[in-house]
């Protein structure tokens, strides 16, 4: 049976499961989302393994460049992506990686980009389906009147992470000031 190198890692915003295949970041999730098992179930059926607990090099750059990115000092991640999903599924996950780093998109503007608004419901389940958080930036998806909508790792997450990259006005307090 193949594996799946995984680690948990503390973020300033929440814990994150990290997993690789064949030196490549499968997995960068919310450890305590609602479709963890789905999502797990899927990334396991996709490259036929099974997890076990084992670091790797891989996951110390993952882990480096996410300690950047929270220290402001990263706006792109250079880590080598395995997405594991249905060939629309990477399709959205794809224009994700467009998505500039301090900007915002929304479902409709994402739909548009793969060049069908009509697959609004499809791509707004696809990104909610995305397996490698922060990395392919389904954070930066937004509602059409400028709403956070619901987000893997919590609706407070994303408002973490979008005012970290200044795609939101400021706020007092905020956990990165």
């Amino acid at each position: 049976m193949n594996t799946i190198n995984i680690q948990y890692y503390t973020s300033p915003v929440g814990e994150l499961i990290l997993g690789t295949y064949d030196q490549q970041l499968c997995l960068c999730d919310w450890r305590y989302r609602k479709k963890r098992l789905r999502v797990d179930a899927r990334v396991k059926n996709g490259l036929k393994a099974e997890y076990v607990e084992q670091d790797d090099e891989v996951m110390e750059l993952t882990r480096q460049q996410l300690e950047e990115y929270f220290r402001k000092e990263r706006n792109s991640f250079s880590v080598p992506l395995l997405l594991v999903g249905t060939a629309f599924q990477k399709q959205v996950w794809q224009a994700l990686l467009h998505i500039p780093y301090g900007e915002t998109t929304s479902y409709a503007g994402l739909a548009e980009s793969i060049g069908d608004r009509n697959a609004l419901r499809a791509v707004a389940n696809a990104n909610g389906a995305n397996g490698i958080s922060i990395l392919v930036p389904c954070h930066r998806v937004i509602a059409s009147n400028g709403e956070l909508q619901g987000y893997a790792g919590g609706k407070p997450t994303k408002e973490k992470l979008l005012n970290l990259e200044g795609a939101l006005p400021q706020q007092q307090g905020s956990l990165f000031d």
